[in-house]
């Protein structure tokens, strides 16, 4: 299902999806990335910009690629848009999840529940501790950036970790390594953090004419 592929590739959840903000938040120049990423966590309560992001095939190879927009409002609510090379959506309204692909004319809804609390989109979009659903560790350094491993501990998450690339105290990348050995890149741009945000980015209405699947 297209929205399966989602979770996986498309929407690294993850969510997720953490900044490069142009509104900074304070920062400690003796603090280490996880605490780094725990402090941006805890005073994000909002966010909106830009994303590009690629899978790599576990040979390496590139799988695909895409860009586009998000925003997030917490608890919960998030808007993921895929606007190259095809157009995507999806929208989570605290309650239920949202994906409307064009080119298969199909909205996917889901019942949002507890399923974000071991998924990456919980370090963008959740409220809770990121410790309760997410085994951290220092990643060392790499490619200019301080990275943080989380672990889910949930056994079925469907990924094996996602790595976060700290920088000046912020999240400027993450990676999500999926069960298979492939690998999403996601960089974030043009970031506003704390923004005031239109009640209406989290609603979703279904197109007429679209075949829709409950799950």
């Amino acid at each position: 299902m297209a929205f399966e592929r989602l979770n996986v590739k498309q929407f690294p959840w993850i969510v997720a999806c953490t900044v490069a903000a142009l509104i900074w938040i304070p920062y400690t120049v003796q603090a280490g990335p996880i605490e780094d990423l725990k402090s941006f966590s805890s005073t994000t309560r909002a966010a909106k910009g830009e994303f590009i992001q690629r899978t790599l095939r576990s040979s390496g190879s590139l799988a695909d690629a895409s860009n586009g927009s998000f925003a997030f409002a917490k608890p919960g609510k998030f808007r993921w848009e895929v606007k190259k090379p095809f157009e995507q959506l999806m929208v989570a309204d605290g309650r239920e999840v949202f994906f409307h692909d064009k080119d298969l004319n199909q909205v996917t809804i889901r019942k949002q529940g507890e399923a974000l609390g071991s998924t990456p989109a919980a370090i963008l979009f959740g409220s809770a501790d990121l410790a309760t659903s997410f085994d951290l560790s220092d990643g060392g350094e790499r490619a200019g950036y301080q990275w943080v491993d989380a672990k889910p501990k949930d056994k079925e998450a469907g990924f094996e970790m996602i790595s976060i690339g700290m920088k000046n105290g912020l999240p400027e990348a993450m990676e999500v390594k999926d069960v298979l050995g492939r690998r999403t890149q996601v960089m974030f741009r043009l970031i506003e953090r704390n923004p005031k945000l239109e009640a209406g980015l989290f609603r979703f209405e279904t197109p007429a004419g679209v075949e829709v699947v409950r799950q």
